[in-house]
């Protein structure tokens, strides 16, 4: 509890950046859900208006009395009540009864063979029904990741979900019942295949009948918008939101924000590049990069929002960058571009990426987009080149890959979300300065850092610091990485965009969301510049949603 209430207080008090650092930012809550069907009355209303129920209505409500007592044969009653909605389908997709039921059968199929640990995925499983029996096994899929017996999957309706990142549940109506589907194993491979470390993704399920067959499929709702049903086309339902929403309440918690801000070192291991969809090099990969004391979670409002567009989802895939927000922000860039390198050797881009970056994430994005030769190193080390520097190997490896890099040729277009780029002043007044002294720096940047304050020398008007600077020094308008870096110019050709939060007040250019003033986050040459009524948290606020949409799909439209 004394922890709680000091990350809160750090978070209001000294660094005012994570203004969402104490919020919930997800609750789940599973429970078998009750039959409702479609239509329960006619128009006209009155005793005589009650619709007769269909008879798929009464397989499923049969099958949920057996549920608890006898699951194999509520699985059994519910494959019918598929087969029977399927049927109809077949002969009138647009039956909407039947839909309905058909979607309601197939969840509780999955739900059932969780519950009661079935294994349909590595043998035909033998199910009973009224006049026999019917085989459930599944479709096989050549992709290793996709063997479903690596996952434990549960019907979306079976969630119910809070919190303050997943208050829009969104869907898209059609055929087949939302899954979640949860890795039984922690992966192994999940750093060199830029995953997260427990895998969470929303599939589709579908259940298709031959003869006494029922043929189970996972269907990838980022990447089909339809599926075929008798040489028809019909569209496959999603849900964008109870995937994320599992995730981020599962995982959430083993992201410590406040600690991985004040102890940096002990969570080094937590720098990750990842992606949160299988890759696909046909689609553009948008990158985002929180800021600091936050996590990737913090972008799971405009990522729900933004996979809810057709257009979104045929043209992008989403990663994400996390970091220790303690390291100084061209540090955790040059780990980034390590990664990049890496990530672009085994998952190579074919299509320009966009990255977009929230507050000290937008510093870092920035980054990304400029060439300094040696010319930040001269600024910084008094017009010495880095081979006329007197620096320790170790020292100057560091230096050189914080300061001497060119841009990133995958990156296609930059956004940048309240981001301090000049500096903020809340990291150079007295409550910034207490902040800054509560973070421990690693022995490595701290040893590099004393060896450049033997070599360097501060201006009048520098933030003067008798150690390495951490991250929050390295967003003080006065310091002086800050000053250098915005004397050299975002390399020419790619285009950038500016989302700045206003907080309702209409008072640009004299604005700020309470962190950052307008004029740290406005850059020349931008080719938009969007004002939000909002504080800090402006990248999840819904008209920045609105403007990321439209910027991503006008980045689609120009490659």
């Amino acid at each position: 509890m004394k922890l709680r209430l000091f990350s809160c207080f750090l978070t209001s008090s000294l660094v005012a950046v994570a203004l969402t650092g104490c919020a919930t930012e997800a609750t789940i809550r599973e429970r078998i859900p009750s039959f409702k069907p479609l239509f329960s009355t006619a128009a006209v209303s009155g005793p005589a208006s009650v619709a007769p129920p269909s008879k798929t209505e009464a397989m499923i409500r049969k099958a949920l009395d057996h549920l608890h007592a006898n699951p194999l044969v509520a699985l059994g009653e519910n494959m019918e009540a598929a087969r029977t909605a399927l049927t109809q389908l077949k002969a009138n997709p647009s039956d909407p009864v039947a839909l309905h039921d058909y979607n309601f059968a197939v969840a509780r199929m999955v739900g059932i063979i969780k519950a009661s640990k079935l294994d349909p995925w590595t043998k035909p499983l033998e199910v009973p029904i009224a006049n026999g029996k019917l085989l459930l096994t599944n479709k096989r899929d050549p992709r290793p990741m996709w063997n479903p017996a690596l996952y434990n999957f549960t019907p979306a309706d079976e969630f119910t979900i809070g919190g303050d990142y997943v208050k829009e549940h969104i869907t898209r109506p059609g055929i087949g019942a939302p899954v979640v589907a949860v890795g039984k194993e922690p992966n192994k491979a999940w750093r060199t295949n830029y995953l997260t470390k427990h895998l969470f993704y929303g599939v589709t399920a579908m259940a298709r009948f031959q003869g006494d067959r029922c043929v189970l499929s996972f269907e990838d709702p980022l990447e089909k918008e339809t599926v075929s049903l008798d040489g028809r086309t019909i569209p496959l339902a999603a849900d964008f939101t109870v995937p994320l929403a599992v995730m981020l309440a599962s995982a959430g918690p083993q992201v410590p924000k406040l600690e991985r801000m004040l102890f940096p070192e002990k969570y080094a291991e937590t720098a990750h590049l990842a992606r949160l969809e299988p890759y696909n090099p046909n689609k553009a990969v948008v990158l985002v990069i929180h800021g600091l004391m936050d996590s990737p979670s913090t972008w799971a409002p405009m990522i729900i929002k933004l996979r809810s567009i057709p257009e979104i989802r045929r043209n992008y895939q989403f990663w994400f960058y996390s970091y220790p927000s303690g390291y100084p922000y061209p540090y955790s860039a040059a780990l980034l571009r390590e990664k990049l390198d890496d990530a672009e050797r085994r998952y190579p881009t074919r299509r320009p990426m966009v990255v977009i970056g929230h507050s000290m994430g937008g510093c870092i994005s920035r980054l990304l987009i400029t060439d300094t030769k040696d010319d930040l190193w001269k600024l910084l080390f008094n017009g010495r080149t880095p081979a006329a520097t007197q620096l320790p190997a170790s020292s100057k490896k560091i230096y050189t890959a914080a300061l001497v890099f060119r841009h990133r040729p995958e990156v296609g277009r930059v956004i940048f979300i309240a981001a301090p780029l000049k500096g903020s002043e809340i990291a150079t007044i007295s409550l910034g300065r207490i902040g800054s002294m509560l973070i421990r720096t690693p022995g490595t940047l701290l040893r590099a850092g004393n060896d450049a304050l033997k070599v360097g020398t501060f201006q009048s008007d520098d933030l003067k610091l008798k150690r390495a600077p951490n991250s929050i020094d390295t967003l003080s308008p006065k310091n002086r990485f800050v000053k250098a870096i915005n004397k050299i110019p975002i390399v020419t050709g790619i285009p950038y965009h500016t989302i700045q939060g206003d907080r309702g007040r209409g008072d640009t250019p004299n604005s700020s969301d309470g962190v950052v003033p307008y004029w740290s986050s406005h850059m020349e040459g931008a080719k938009s510049e969007c004002i939000v009524p909002s504080d800090h948290s402006a990248h999840q606020n819904p008209k920045a949603f609105d403007e990321v949409a439209r910027i991503l799909k006008l980045n689609a439209k120009e490659n």
